[in-house]
């Protein structure tokens, strides 16, 4: 890339992050007044609506939502369609966020579009980072004649900037506890936020959930008249077989008019969480089908082997030690990653590499982790909102485990690797911001080793 584009790339950057974003500040300080679909109505007006160019599939969720973004767009992929994928935060760069075809978007491009919305940004006071990265996206996919998008909520869905769209299908993942400040305390409070995706008339594709949050959708689906497809319900499915090289599963329709035959799915995403991930888009993919977009199950099956979605049960390196990744954020993530950990490293004790933002129930995820920790290394990532390395170490030290505080997650993961007993797994979790400072510090670390050779 020419020093002029970089720096003009910078710029675009400089540019974006100079607008109010809710991503870096503290959840007590947020509340549902700092949402407002006002001012992305006009922006989107502004554009001429481009997110009405393309049909949508559109994800929200706790948990899992990425994941099934992942699965819709490589198995639309395969089909031969031109994909849009939004999805957020980035792992590493910022144009990870938009992507076509797997591809994301060029800095140049990037460039450009920034500064063709200049002018219809300044005339909208208070638009936020995300507000505008959405518009972002949505303008570059119309750009590009993108066949289908897959678009993932950022917080919430109700007031989330990604619901200025109608999809041909809404799918809700897995809801948890999470962003309480602005989606409410309680579970079904949560579940309405989230299901303010659903629009009068278009599908819903919901996971199973706990305690009355499904209720919650399914109310608000029928109020919006809008046909509820329940996984585990109408589609079941069942795992079949599990390693660290992947997965395989059955799914079958078992409740709708036309049954379907039973459909045999191989993923290399890891864990049970990840089967009911990979089995929502199916059942997403298939009334997508039923709302016109032709694919066929073969795209499916190839598109579901050929998924990846980096930090999300990892496995950078099975011997000598194992070395995990993992973006698990709160207990409820938590929970799939102390199962998915007992499942594919049963009984090996754990060097944890962990650092979260301040206003994550830190207890709650340490207790999904306590029994099989032999020693906690608290980090923290280059994040606003990420707790004080020493600050997370006070909480940790609560488990009675040796516990050591060192800022830079690349150093402690260094320090993992130096300390573990042989066989023991070293796992990098808790935000997703110490997983992407844990992943690019490994490949670094790697190809430092490669060159000294």
């Amino acid at each position: 890339m020419s020093e002029n584009i970089q720096a003009r790339y910078q710029k675009a950057l400089d540019y974006i992050y100079s607008y109010v974003n809710f991503s870096m500040t503290r959840q007590q300080n947020l509340s549902p007044e700092n949402f407002d679909l006002t001012r992305m109505f006009a922006l989107m007006e502004a554009l001429e609506n481009p997110q009405d160019d393309y049909p949508i599939i559109h994800v929200a969720g706790s948990k899992g939502k990425g994941s099934v973004c992942a699965f819709c767009e490589s198995a639309l992929r395969d089909q031969g369609y031109k994909v849009g994928l939004y999805t957020s935060p980035h792992l590493k760069d910022y144009e990870e966020r938009i992507q076509i075809s797997g591809e994301p978007i060029p800095r140049l491009d990037l460039v450009d579009l920034v500064d063709e919305i200049k002018p219809y940004v300044a005339a909208i006071p208070r638009l936020t980072t995300f507000e505008i990265t959405t518009a972002l996206a949505f303008l570059y996919f119309a750009r590009k004649e993108v066949d289908i998008a897959v678009i993932e909520v950022g917080l919430g869905g109700r007031l989330d900037a990604t619901n200025v769209l109608t999809p041909i299908v809404s799918v809700i993942t897995a809801l948890y506890l999470e962003h309480t400040y602005v989606l409410g305390d309680t579970l079904p409070e949560i579940a309405a936020e989230k299901a303010g995706i659903i629009k009068p008339g278009v599908p819903v594709v919901l996971a199973p959930q706990r305690e009355s949050t499904g209720e919650v959708v399914a109310e608000i689906a029928a109020r919006q008249d809008s046909p509820l497809t329940l996984l585990g319900v109408d589609y079941q499915y069942k795992r079949v077989e599990a390693s660290l090289d992947g997965q395989i599963f059955t799914i079958e329709n078992t409740g709708g008019a036309q049954l379907a035959n039973q459909e045999k799915l191989n993923i290399h995403l890891l864990g049970p969480h990840q089967i009911e991930n990979a089995a929502i888009a199916y059942v997403a993919l298939q009334i997508a089908r039923q709302q016109g977009i032709a694919i066929d199950n073969k795209s499916i099956r190839q598109g579901f082997i050929n998924t990846k979605w980096s930090a999300r049960f990892e496995v950078l390196q099975r011997e000598p030690n194992p070395v995990v990744i993992d973006a698990a954020h709160n207990p409820g993530a938590a929970v799939k990653l102390r199962e998915t950990l007992d499942e594919y490293f049963h009984d090996l004790p754990i060097w944890l590499v962990f650092g979260v933002s301040e206003d994550k129930d830190i207890e709650g995820m340490l207790a999904e982790l306590k029994y099989r920790v032999r020693k906690i290394y608290c980090v923290r990532a280059a994040h606003p909102r990420a707790m004080d390395a020493e600050a997370l170490a006070e909480k940790s030290r609560r488990l009675g485990k040796p516990v050591e505080a060192i800022e830079n997650v690349g150093d402690a993961l260094e320090a993992a690797l130096k300390d573990a007993s042989e066989g023991a797994v070293i796992l990098v979790t808790g935000s997703i911001f110490v997983a992407a400072s844990g992943r690019i510090a490994w490949f670094e670390r790697s190809l430092w080793s490669d060159n000294a050779k």
